[in-house]
């Protein structure tokens, strides 16, 4: 993941060596070399999906300049929101890579405190995964909608009996699938509440501005411009749900006319396709 971007354009290795001087380590390492249990770790995944996002959009700028400059909006899937605020111009890379180095590390804590996990339930509409997550949470425990991706793709979120539950009996409620996630815990749910207090403390020593262009938010799927705003969003993203198809719902709405998933991979570009089928939408970084 990135290693061509490192090898090829000058300035994705500047983004790579500017890294290794906020974050104490070689992300490079990481990324390139492994060991895998490493990179999946939350505190050192966050950290190389944003620098390789943004490395990414340094290869966008190079080969299609024009559609960088005439971008109306900007969004990412829980942490790309970081990547899509420093493009819009809200915050420097370092200070965001700041940030996720922080909320990578408080998630993690998190996760280690309780076991915890997601479940992505295939095939189901959003009120049936409502019922689903009443019928199979545990007393006194966890389990409900994290993210809503696109119609049929809902991740599930909560205790590990709950998560292991639903998983169980996801196919005779009617879902297609229900495919446990190799994450460390139950992101976007209460069980992040540890993480809060940090990363709103993490938010407070740093800037923010203004953005050039609006950000929809993962919390509410609308645009934001102002920094209070996009501080507080930040803070409510870690226990709230991702709203992605609502979000691209918006954008669409409002003369999203075409769409660039600027990251490693084609997960957006999928979910794109589910969401709206004739929308274009281009990738930047397929590994």
């Amino acid at each position: 993941m990135g290693q061509q971007l490192y090898n090829d354009l000058p300035a994705a290795k500047e983004l790579f060596d500017r890294a290794n001087e906020v974050l104490g380590y070689d992300l490079k390492q990481v990324i390139f070399e492994g060991p895998t249990e490493a990179l999946n770790a939350t505190d050192r995944s966050q950290p190389a999906l944003y620098v390789c996002s943004l490395a990414a959009l340094e290869k966008l700028k190079i080969e299609n300049a024009e559609v960088v400059e005439r971008c109306d909006y900007a969004a990412g899937l829980s942490l790309g929101e970081y990547t899509a605020i420093v493009f819009a111009g809200g915050m420097s890379f370092e200070d965001g890579l700041r940030l996720v180095q922080r909320r990578g590390e408080a998630m993690q804590a998190a996760a280690e405190a309780t076991p915890s996990s997601m479940v992505s339930i295939l095939g189901m509409d959003r009120d049936a995964v409502e019922q689903l997550c009443n019928d199979c949470r545990t007393e006194g425990q966890t389990l409900q909608i994290a993210n809503l991706l696109c119609p049929g793709n809902i991740v599930v979120s909560g205790d590990q009996q709950s998560c292991d539950t639903i998983a169980e009996r996801a196919k005779d409620a009617g879902a297609m699938k229900a495919i446990p996630l190799a994450v460390a815990g139950a992101f976007h749910t209460r069980i992040m509440g540890s993480a809060v207090d940090k990363l709103r403390d993490a938010l407070a020593d740093v800037e923010i501005s203004k953005t050039r262009i609006p950000v929809v938010s993962n919390v509410d799927a609308q645009p934001h411009h102002d920094p209070a705003e996009i501080r507080e969003l930040l803070v409510k993203q870690v226990c709230a749900p991702v709203l992605w198809e609502d979000s691209l719902r918006w954008m669409m709405a409002n003369e999203m006319s075409e769409y660039y998933e600027v990251g490693p991979g084609r997960v957006l570009r999928g979910l794109m396709k589910r969401i709206a089928r004739k929308m274009p939408s281009h990738g930047v970084m397929d590994a």
